[in-house]
C-alpha cells in the first residue's frame, strides 16, 4: 500500500549533515541512522517539508539538554555567516546532482512537480536569522537562490527580536519584541514572499508580526500551549489570531513539547498528538493544521524513529476517526494552501 504524501513543516537534516562533514548529502541520498533519509522517506510517504539551516552555539555553553529550563547565548555573526552559507550550499548541491532524489523548490508548482517525479520537495529555511544583516544585503541573496521561509530568532536574541528560552511550564511572554532591524526583516520578507516562522518568538514578537505582517500567520513547528504549557507552544489567544489570517500551526513531534508533564522522556502515544490536533482544530479550523516533525532535532516519540514511520501517525488519525479528506489536509493539502498564498503558486 503506497503511504500518505506527507509535506512536513520543519526538520533539521541540513544541520547534521552539515556537523559531520558532509558537504554533498551523500548520508542522505546513501542512507544512514538519521530520521530524514532518501529511503526513510519514501518508507514513509514524506515527500517535502521545510529543510531548516540552524547555526548551533558553541559547544561550552550547550545546557543540559534535558533541563526544563534552558537559555541559549548569542552566536557570533562571523560564524553565523559562514555557517548558513555552508548549509544552504549542501541542499543546493543534493538538488542539482539528484534532482531525482531531492529537489529545492521555490513555489508550489516546484513542488507539486517534485512530488510527482517521485523527489522530496524541499523548501529552504533559515531558523534564526544570525547569518543576515541589519541592512538585509544576506536575505536578499539567499531569497534568490533560493530561500522561501524564515525564522527572524531561534530560541535566543539576535539583532532582529527574543526567542523563547525553553521552559515549561511557563507563559512564551518572556520579554521584548522584535527590534527596529526585525521589524524592517518582516516587512521585507512579505514583499519577497518569504514565510516568516513564528516558532521560536517570544509573544511580544509575535504580537509584533501580527500588527505588521500582511499574511497569513504560520508557525511551521509548535503545538497547544492549553495542554502542554511549554514556552514554544501557542497560546490560545495565538491561535485565535493566526484563526482570523488563514494561518497554520504544523505540528510539533517534540515530546517535551506534546506531554502534559513536559518531560523529554518518548514514551508518548501517539494519542498525544491527537489530543493536540483536536485542540489546534478546534481554533484554527480544518484548514488552519498541518505537520510539523521536528526531525533530526528533538526528541519524538519511541514510535517514531525516523519518516520511515509516519504512516503509524496517519493509521492513529484514521483510529481517531479523522476523515480521508481531513487527513489529506492535514499531511499535504494544507501546506500547500498556505504556501501557495506566501511563496506562491
Amino acid at each position: 500500500m503506497t503511504p500518505t504524501a506527507i509535506f512536513d513543516g520543519h526538520n533539521d537534516l541540513l544541520s547534521c549533515l552539515w556537523a559531520a562533514g558532509d558537504t554533498e548529502g551523500r548520508a542522505f541520498l546513501d542512507g544512514w541512522e538519521g530520521m530524514i533519509s532518501l529511503e526513510n522517506c519514501r518508507k514513509g510517504g514524506f515527500a517535502g517539508g521545510f529543510f531548516a539551516i540552524w547555526v548551533p552555539g558553541e559547544r561550552s555553553d550547550a545546557p543540559d539538554p534535558m533541563a526544563t529550563y534552558r537559555a541559549f547565548p548569542p552566536v557570533s555573526t562571523e560564524k553565523a555567516h559562514r555557517v548558513t552559507l555552508e548549509q544552504a550550499a549542501i541542499l543546493i548541491r543534493m538538488s542539482a546532482a539528484r534532482p531525482d532524489a531531492i529537489r529545492l523548490c521555490r513555489n508550489v508548482s516546484e513542488i507539486e512537480a517534485a512530488r510527482d517525479a517521485g523527489a522530496v520537495a524541499a523548501i529552504l529555511h533559515i531558523e534564526g536569522c544570525e547569518g543576515i544583516g541589519a541592512g538585509l544585503d544576506e536575505l536578499h541573496v539567499l531569497h534568490g537562490a533560493g530561500l522561501r521561509s524564515i525564522g527572524p530568532v531561534w530560541s535566543r536574541s539576535n539583532i532582529f527580536g527574543h526567542g523563547v528560552p525553553f521552559n515549561f511550564p511557563a507563559s512564551p511572554d518572556t520579554g521584548p519584541g522584535l527590534t527596529d532591524a526585525g521589524k524592517r526583516l518582516v516587512t521585507e520578507c512579505d514583499r519577497l514572499g518569504v514565510l516568516v516562522d513564528l516558532a521560536h518568538l517570544n509573544e511580544a514578537g509575535f504580537w509584533d508580526v501580527a500588527r505588521l505582517s500582511t499574511k497569513p500567520l504560520v508557525s511551521t513547528h509548535s503545538a497547544a500551549h492549553a495542554i502542554c504549557p511549554a514556552t514554544r507552544n501557542m497560546t490560545d489567544r495565538q491561535l485565535d489570531a493566526m484563526a482570523e489570517t488563514g494561518g497554520l500551526v504544523g505540528l510539533n513531534f517534540g515530546v517535551g513539547f506534546l506531554r502534559d508533564d513536559g518531560l523529554k522522556q518518548a514514551d508518548m502515544p501517539a494519542s498525544q498528538m491527537i489530543r493536540h490536533l483536536d485542540h489546534l482544530i478546534a481554533r484554527l479550523g480544518e484548514d488552519g493544521v498541518a505537520l510539523g516533525s521536528d526531525f533530526d532535532g528533538t526528541m519524538v516519540p519511541d514510535w517514531m524513529t525516523s519518516a520511515a514511520d509516519l504512516p503509524k501517525l496517519v493509521a492513529a488519525m484514521r483510529t481517531a476517526d479523522y476523515g480521508e479528506a481531513l487527513i489529506e489536509k492535514l499531511c499535504w493539502g494544507n501546506w500547500m494552501g498556505l504556501l501557495a498564498r506566501i511563496i506562491g503558486r
